[in-house]
């Protein structure tokens, strides 16, 4: 084969295998031959003695890259010519210490001894799996102890109990009653400071901090009972079943600054503020699209109109097609959460709600339903939600006669589909379904973001609404001052990321300095190479995080080890976390999206500890709260391209200096640095890409050239625009 293909071994100290001929003289062949050499041996004497290797500092499976083993001599050489791949023999889980050991010489570098590999931080550990346990690389209940271990040294009570809810519910612990009964002191030391409970008894008290976890996992939307904590709390009724999510609705905050918002409405905005609320206090509901580019003001909207409701005591509930745009809306969740929608759609057409349930109380008590960035959404997920309402109000009238804002705008990105053409991203979108000619239009065209530089703004609708000219190749022409000129890939991209990141060390004394400033590719490759860049680059002390990957067949588990460990499918945190202090983090699960946990929310790591990361809130009406992460077990949607089932246990966060395009729908940033390694090539991307800031001044564009190419001397790139989407919606 070519290049050849080393199967190295792996054994036990001393039960390495020995093959010989059946008819040696074995006193003999015990002289002449040392069996104590072995590939494993001699790969770890290399690392103690061979000054290249030291240098190299080499995975087990890496060596054969750089040395040749001779099965005559015994002994690894450096290799002169073409190089080899190693391949670590498989092993089953079953075989016990030898699976650990395969599975440490997958993740620890240049080891000079099983003793080596034994010794984790100074400490040498009785076995290898203790070592791979130390080391993260094995699910088990004991690192969810140390989870809780490392966050009650924080002294922080309350985030104590919902990393404790969060525990129960997304990582599933064998013993949950064991990990009560090892830390109720810890999660109830504020309740026993409190002067107001100073006459409850320690039992009482560990009941009311019981009571505030069952409230956070049901919360989650989990039953507390499933994990047989306690019989001391009595059960809740029915009617308080049924009211916990009205509750959590009538709990959020209205901030004054909100509250204000109406009096600073523009006439567009006015004009569609009196509509809807004309419509929320009449008896029959209408339901609406609020339309406008990219800067018009439709948060500012939103977020006047759930202040001016909530204030008066009622329920108007803020969701989002995306993560990061829920994080804006105060007491915003994604769609998919609040009405349980599948992630997979094409399984199951139908909102996962019972009719008798708490959820279904709340829509029906509800006095508007807003649903931002609903232009990104499938239309299949939007008729769902019409049955749902029709049916839960017992009511043939679209949307169940409810009062329903969506808002968006069709010259951003579409919905996400698994190869989508044109043709099938244009049918899944909204306004090819019937619903769409029964919402009224709300036009917002002023753009407020970009107020102060009206020549960029109508760049912008030119670049959305595909005016822009184009020249034969199909491309438009960026302004020079836009554009880092491109000379060769390293100094360009460092002059890009300077524009964005001018003071990496400034950001280390005032995160939320960094926060508004973002670089935006069209794709995660493009994404992870400029994070992993700048994570290097940002001062302190560097956090490497190595996943546990688990196949969910265990009878594949030898074969694949390695093969999980390479995987980086969509949704997943990676195998290996690199992180710092201070620097910026996306969370990628919903968590506890009332506590403002949700999948994209943005936050800031302030402490890392080995099982334990403690952030803090970026963004939205949860700002500045401190939370801790815990490893979880994630597994990949069994539709993914890899075709192996499998479950990763990681913190479920990724470093954010740098997000896809998509992702930042929504957002309105400082400075933006836009990354095209390659082209746009999605309907709306470039638009999206260019409108996140408030003037052309605040954004600069990297364009590399194509593999032909050479120099790029030009400004010129491609814009994907689908006019036949802005004409169904015009």
């Amino acid at each position: 084969m070519t290049p050849a293909v080393y199967t190295l071994q792996v054994h036990l100290p001393g039960q390495q295998l020995i093959t010989f001929n059946k008819n040696s003289d074995l006193l003999q062949l015990m002289r002449k031959i040392d069996f104590s050499k072995t590939m494993l041996t001699e790969f770890f004497k290399m690392n103690k003695t061979n000054e290249r290797a030291e240098t190299l500092k080499c995975f087990y499976r890496e060596f054969p890259e750089h040395f040749v083993w001779s099965f005559k001599y015994k002994a690894w050489t450096e290799r002169k010519r073409k190089k080899a791949i190693g391949r670590l023999v498989a092993i089953s889980p079953h075989e016990g210490e030898r699976y650990y050991l395969r599975l440490l010489l997958t993740h620890v570098r240049a080891p000079t001894s099983f003793d080596d590999l034994l010794t984790i931080s100074g400490q040498k550990m009785d076995c290898f799996r203790d070592a791979a346990l130390a080391l993260g690389l094995l699910q088990s209940d004991t690192y969810l102890q140390y989870t809780l271990e490392e966050a009650a040294l924080f002294q922080m009570p309350s985030s104590l109990r919902l990393l404790f809810a969060t525990i129960l519910v997304h990582c599933s612990p064998t013993d949950p009653r064991f990990l009560w009964n090892k830390f109720p002191l810890e999660l109830s030391a504020d309740y026993h400071r409190s002067h107001h409970l100073c006459f409850y008894t320690a039992k009482e008290i560990r009941n009311k901090a019981l009571q505030e976890i069952k409230k956070m996992v049901e919360q989650m939307g989990k039953s507390f009972a499933d994990y047989h904590l306690t019989t001391d709390i009595p059960p809740a009724v029915h009617y308080d079943k049924l009211t916990k999510e009205i509750e959590c609705e009538r709990n959020i905050e209205v901030l004054a600054e909100d509250l204000i918002m109406s009096s600073r409405l523009n006439i567009e905005q006015q004009h569609a503020y009196d509509l809807i609320l004309q419509s929320v206090f009449s008896p029959i509901g209408q339901s609406f699209f609020v339309d406008g580019p990219g800067g018009t003001g439709k948060t500012f909207l939103y977020r006047s109109l759930l202040a001016t409701l909530r204030s008066q005591g009622h329920i108007a509930i803020a969701v989002a097609t995306s993560g990061v745009a829920a994080s804006i809306l105060p007491g915003g969740r994604t769609a998919h959460s609040r009405f349980k929608m599948p992630l997979d759609f094409s399984r199951n057409k139908t909102c996962q709600i019972s009719k008798q349930g708490s959820i279904a109380r709340l829509l029906f008590q509800s006095r508007l339903i807003l649903w931002d960035e609903a232009s990104m959404a499938k239309r299949e997920i939007v008729e769902a939600f019409d049955g749902l309402l029709r049916d839960i109000m017992d009511c043939d009238l679209p949307f169940g006669g409810k009062v329903v804002v969506f808002g968006g705008d069709f010259r951003q990105t579409l919905p996400v589909i698994k190869q989508a053409t044109k043709q099938t991203l244009i049918e899944s979108s909204l306004p090819n379904s019937p619903l769409w000619p029964k919402l009224q239009k709300l036009h917002l065209t002023q753009n407020m973001r970009a107020i102060l530089d009206p020549a960029f703004s109508e760049f912008l609708l030119r670049i959305g609404e595909g005016r822009e000219p184009v020249d034969i190749d199909g491309e438009i022409t960026l302004s020079f001052e836009m554009v880092i000129p491109y000379t060769d890939k390293e100094k360009s991209l460092n002059r890009l990321l300077e524009f964005v990141f001018p003071d990496l060390t400034a950001y280390l004394k005032d995160p939320y300095s960094m926060i508004n400033r973002c670089v935006l590719a069209p794709k995660n490759t493009s994404v992870d190479e400029i994070n992993d860049m700048l994570i290097r680059r940002f001062p302190g002390n560097l956090h490497v995080y190595v996943s546990s990957d688990r196949t969910v067949d265990p009878r594949h588990q030898g074969d694949y080890e390695d093969f999980l460990n390479s995987q980086n499918p969509k949704g997943l945190p990676p195998h290996k976390l690199v992180l710092k202090e201070n620097c910026p983090i996306m969370l990628m699960r919903n968590l506890n999206p009332t506590e403002g946990l949700c999948n994209g929310t943005r936050l800031i790591c302030r402490e890392l500890r080995q099982n334990t990361i403690c952030a803090e809130i970026a963004f939205g009406q949860h700002q500045g709260k401190r939370i801790f992460l815990p490893k979880i077990p994630i597994q990949v949607s069994d539709n993914d391209k890899n075709g192996l089932p499998f479950i990763r246990t990681q913190f479920p966060v990724r470093v954010c200096f740098a997000l896809t395009i998509n992702k930042s729908q929504g957002q309105t940033l400082d400075y933006v640095g836009i990354y095209l390694r390659e082209p746009v090539f999605s309907h709306g991307q470039l638009y999206v890409a260019l409108s996140r800031v408030k003037t052309s001044a605040a954004v600069k564009v990297l364009i590399l050239p194509g593999t032909f190419d050479g120099i790029k001397t030009d400004c010129k790139t491609r814009n994907v625009v689908f006019e036949e989407i802005l004409h169904l919606t015009a």
